[in-house]
């Protein structure tokens, strides 16, 4: 047997270290002692000296720091001397990896626990780890794992929280870079459910996983783990309990299948270059250490449940035993065999110049900088050398994915959905392609198994198809991606949507047309079932029904369960009403008093929540309530979706009266309070997210006066103190809470308030300068917006506010039929009421399909005139401007002013 060491070029390769690495030129001159020994071409010498690096300090974190920059020093310069082969240099980085994960792990333990062992905690290494195979300047993903039975822990500590801490502590060890340097970085994404679960893992938890909802890439991962650090016999016993989990002796189709589809993801999610040159990635590039990896390791997954011998961690080991199986070539194990070892090397080289974890060849001139650092002449010759190996490598990869041709130039396996979103118009379609490919690559929780990523496929080219004719194809993709990584769950939606066309339709339209509707969805995915139901496109029953839908039927959930059951109910309905709206299934009009329902139901259970809620403590005061007045377009019935509820309190009673309760309150205390809780119950996000904004500026004097007033104060501010605009605001006010009786008696009050003698002129002098100056400070946003618009609803409203009070009739909050009683007595024009009707469906619909209220894109304006009854988006303008003429002939006709409409 020839001795490599006798053969080894120590002092060339201490010359091309400090030459070409600046790393392993500062490494050895930390380390003058190291750096004596490798001159003298000890290489047993070298690593004995390594492994006792720091080993007397008690700082774990510096003692491993050490050892770590002694073992990269004598390895790379042995290496470059060619006294240490590739398998040599991967075992002695993996055997510290293990010492420094155990020791890591003893450390965190006993900073809580001191004189503890390693019991209960345990260092799953996989990857190259696992394999005994790590890259020079590699991390490691361990799986962190403990037994809630042994793990030791203080008195106080859960098994749970005590783990965490480990855990953290671990990895601070390992991964801080500090001024000795770092260990390892630490990666713990390859745990179980990773995006959220814990850092480490009960035994219990971990083998529920992997017996019943692991993937086949964690099968995949599972081929080289090992027990590595820590409490190394329960390891040992876990991996033994899972071992049906990895190797089975029969694959189900679902299984192959994927295989299938990770194998060639393989080469789909690599963009870089197909021949080694700049930017060539010797990991994942065509021909790199990835395919002969999987290559290995798709052959055992298959064959390996069934024979044992097929099960070794290591990759030429591997390569081997599926040789003498009969399985692959003995050519094909030999030749790949080599080529691993050889880009293993590559892979050493390129990461020794810095330390730095790349596979990745630089430019031209740091290539030569690494061919010179390797020994070769130039950077031609290793180009020409990595050709060579990437090529024999991808001839047999290329089998892999397709056993019936083995000619493909690695061309073909990439770029096809590429070309297809070129073809759909996607701008940076090779970006979009990685985006898309990267939601099955296991991050996303709904897209792990191959059932749904199947499911997801097959309804992929539509999806797509329908995004590209979106306003913002972009956001629209941002919003899928969302609703995937909130959705609980995906395959049952996607087969769904492939078997429902209407419903994809429907879902499409929501993430394109309907923005508001969108972002409710992403924050809410459980949304989407109000769709799966043939009900979905019922208008909502009436107030009694919704409040009893509201309220449930469980009297002891207690008061945060209520708000949140009413955020439920109440989010479902909108966001059915939304999907109405936008697939024209319903008038706008219809939509907009649905909506008032539901907040009309909304409010009235809430406030009976809050008001018992209150009475628990303060208790009650008798023969008195409290009142709530809705105003503007809630009292009027007819919301939008971006409608905030104008309210007002009022409470009945004597001010001096006291409430029963544990804790009393005078009455004008009591009902402030109260008030501020109905706000808050209204208006506060709980756990299922906000509710409605409440806007109680309307209430007598305004921000400077109580929140909640008696019904003698709200009678005597209205009847002597009120402006024209509160009266105005009054004249679309609706008694929404409170018993019958105290609603009836607050209504005449209303009504006699308004019915009230006014001085015709004093009343026309107000409106004008009230909407002047409105219109100077709140000019129209938009092209669409119906309401600012001059001619618009505001001016409408101005219109009959002002009739209504000049002339004491058509007295109703429902501004339709105030309309309809205005023209019937001869003080408005029969169109006008055709106005009103067409510019409300234009502001219902218009909040969700045109929220910044101008012209949106050609399919939501396509949508937006279907919903407001106009054959195109042209039609639709024209009727707008024709409404806002109709209210400008009217106003002339009022006020004796022209109002100028610009187009």
């Amino acid at each position: 047997m020839i001795d490599a060491n006798a053969l080894a070029d120590w002092e060339g390769a201490l010359r091309r270290a400090r030459q070409f690495s600046p790393f392993l030129c500062n490494a050895l001159d930390r380390q003058p002692d190291l750096a004596t020994i490798l001159a003298q071409g000890d290489g047993v010498a070298a690593l004995d000296f390594a492994r006792a690096a720091g080993r007397d300090l008690a700082d774990t974190g510096i003692s491993l720091r050490r050892e770590r920059l002694a073992l990269s020093t004598a390895l790379a310069v042995g290496d470059l001397a060619g006294a240490f082969p590739v398998g040599q240099v991967m075992t002695e980085l993996s055997s510290f990896a293990d010492r420094a994960l155990d020791r890591a792990i003893a450390a965190a333990i006993h900073k809580r626990v001191p004189d503890a062992q390693s019991a209960g905690m345990i260092g799953i290494a996989l990857g190259k780890h696992g394999a005994c195979e790590l890259n020079y300047s590699s991390d490691i993903d361990p799986i962190l794992l403990y037994d809630p039975e042994t793990l030791p822990r203080r008195e106080r500590d859960e098994p749970g929280e005590a783990a965490q801490r480990y855990a953290r502590e671990i990895v601070r060890l390992m991964s801080d870079v500090t001024d000795e340097g770092y260990v390892f970085r630490v990666d713990l994404r390859l745990r179980p459910a990773s995006e959220i679960s814990p850092l480490a893992i009960s035994l219990g938890a971990a083998l529920s996983h992997y017996e019943s909802s692991a993937l086949t890439w964690e099968r995949a991962a599972f081929i080289r783990a090992r027990a590595a650090a820590g409490d190394i016999e329960a390891g040992q016993s876990f991996l033994t309990a899972i071992r049906p989990f990895v190797w089975r002796r029969s694959l189900d189709f679902g299984a192959i299948d994927e295989i299938s589809r990770l194998t060639s993801q393989i080469r789909k999610t690599y963009k870089g270059p197909v021949q080694p040159g700049p930017e060539y990635n010797v990991k994942q590039g065509r021909g790199g250490i990835r395919e002969v990896e999987f290559f290995a390791q798709t052959h055992q997954l298959i064959h390996g449940g069934r024979d044992p011998s097929l099960r070794p961690r290591g990759t030429r080991p591997a390569l081997g035993a599926l040789a003498a199986a009969g399985i692959i070539a003995d050519e094909d194990a030999g030749v790949l065999g080599d080529c691993y070892d050889r880009l293993r090397v590559i892979e050493h080289r390129l990461q020794m110049v810095n330390d730095h974890q790349t596979h990745t060849l630089p430019d031209a001139a740091a290539i030569e900088n690494v061919a010179q650092l390797s020994g070769y002449a130039d950077g031609a010759a290793l180009l020409g050398d990595l050709g060579e190996i990437s090529a024999q490598v991808a001839e047999r990869f290329d089998t892999l994915i397709d056993p019936d041709n083995s000619a493909h130039d690695g061309q073909a396996q990439t770029g096809g959905l590429s070309k297809d979103l070129r073809q759909l118009g996607f701008k940076n379609p090779e970006a979009l392609e990685a985006r898309i490919q990267s939601w099955t690559d296991g991050h996303i929780r709904t897209l792990k198994s191959s059932a749904a990523i199947n499911a997801f496929e097959a309804i992929l080219p539509s999806l797509l198809e329908a995004f590209a004719e979106a306003p913002n194809p972009g956001k629209a993709i941002l919003r899928w991606e969302t609703l995937l990584t909130k959705a609980p769950s995906a395959i049952n939606l996607f087969r769904l949507l492939e078997a429902r066309p209407g419903l994809f339709e429907q879902l499409v339209n929501i993430l394109t047309l309907a923005e508001p509707l969108a972002d409710k969805l992403g924050r809410r995915p459980e949304l989407l079932d109000t769709l799966f139901d043939r009900s979905a496109f019922d208008l909502p029953g009436d107030v009694a029904e919704l409040t009893a839908s509201m309220a449930g039927n469980d009297p002891d959930i207690d008061y945060e369960r209520k708000l949140d059951r009413i955020r439920i109910v109440t989010g479902e309905k909108r966001f059915a009403l939304g999907a109405q709206l936008i697939q024209a299934a319903h008038d706008p009009l219809e939509i907009a008093e649905g909506l008032a329902r539901v907040a009309e139901a909304a409010l009235s259970v809430a406030a009976r929540a809050a008001s018992e809620e209150f009475a628990s403590v303060h208790g009650h005061i008798a023969g008195s309530e409290m009142m709530i007045i809705g105003l503007g377009r809630f009292g009027g019935g007819a919301l939008t979706h971006a409608s905030d509820l104008d309210i007002v309190y009022v409470f009945s009673g004597a001010h001096d009266q006291e409430s029963d309760g544990k804790r009393p309150l005078g009455a004008t205390l009591y009902y402030n309070r109260l008030a501020q809780r109905i706000s808050g119950a209204m208006s506060v996000p709980t756990a299922e997210g906000a509710l409605y904004e409440v806007d109680t500026r309307l209430r007598p004097l305004g921000a400077q006066g109580p929140l909640a007033v008696s019904v003698e104060s709200f009678a005597k501010y209205q009847r002597e103190d009120a402006w024209t605009w509160e009266h105005m605001a009054l004249a679309r006010s609706r008694v929404l809470v409170g018993s019958p009786k105290a609603k009836a008696e607050l209504d005449r009050i209303i009504q006699s308030v308004l019915a009230a003698p006014r001085d015709a002129d004093k009343l026309r002098e107000d409106v004008l300068k009230m909407r002047a100056e409105m219109a100077a400070h709140k000019p129209a946003k938009g092209s669409l917006d119906a309401k600012l618009q001059r001619g618009g609803l505001v001016d409408l409203e101005f219109l009959v506010h002002f009739l209504q009070l000049r002339e004491g009739i058509a007295l109703v909050p429902d501004l339709t039929a105030a309309i309809a009683g205005l023209v019937a007595a001869g003080h408005l024009s029969q169109p006008i009421r055709e106005a009103h009707l067409m510019m409300t469906r234009l502001l219902v619909a218009g909040r969700l399909l045109a929220p910044d209220l101008e012209k949106p894109s050609p399919a939501a304006a396509r949508a937006l005139a279907k919903a407001c009854g106009a054959k195109n988006f042209a039609e639709l303008v024209e009727k707008f401007a024709a409404a806002r003429h109709s209210v400008a002939r009217n106003w002339k006709s009022v006020f004796g002013l022209e109002l100028e409409i610009t187009e």
